[in-house]
This record gives C-alpha cells, structure tokens and sequence, in this order.
C-alpha cells in the first residue's frame, strides 16, 4: 500500500473551535498533516484521504504540551471559510 503524507499550515486569523478540541483555539497559524493512500484497480493514480491532524498549539506559541488531533476535513474546511467571511466583513 502506497501512503503519502502532506505537511502544510492554515492560519486562522481569529479564534476558532472545532468538534475534536476540548477548548476555543487562539488564532495563529497551524500545522496540518493529511495521510492519503493509494487507491489501486484505476487507470489512473488517485488517493483516498485517511487522516487530517491538526497540530496544537499554534506554531508561534511556545509551550511544553503539543497535541495532534485527528479533525473532520469538511469541518475544518467550514471553519476556515467563516474565518475567512468573519474576516472580511470586519475589513469593510
């Protein structure tokens, strides 16, 4: 089995909760890990998402307790757009 890993960030610029933190994160930018897995019998190469972890804390926040925590992609994806929405609106 073919797995592939991707690190990136998202930044929330405002704070945010999502179903699998126990508490309201601050805002500042995150890393995430997306695991995905190699889906055979295609003519093509295509993957299937197996996990989305969330890093906490933030990146710019330095403590002693770091937590990865396995979040819903659609829901982190809506977290981002509101944050994004909040934000612009703010803005204007």
């Amino acid at each position: 089995m073919t797995v592939r890993t991707t690190d990136t960030k998202v930044t929330f610029r405002q704070p945010f909760m999502l179903n699998a933190l126990d508490t309201r994160q601050p805002a500042g930018t995150y890393r995430l890990v997306i695991d995905e897995e190699e889906i055979f019998g295609l003519s093509f190469l295509a993957y299937r998402r197996t996990a989305t972890m969330l890093h906490i804390p933030a990146i710019s926040i330095k403590s002693s307790r770091h937590q990865v925590v396995e979040v819903d992609p659609e829901e982190l994806a809506a977290a981002l757009d509101a944050d994004a929405l909040a934000c612009r609106t703010v803005e204007e």
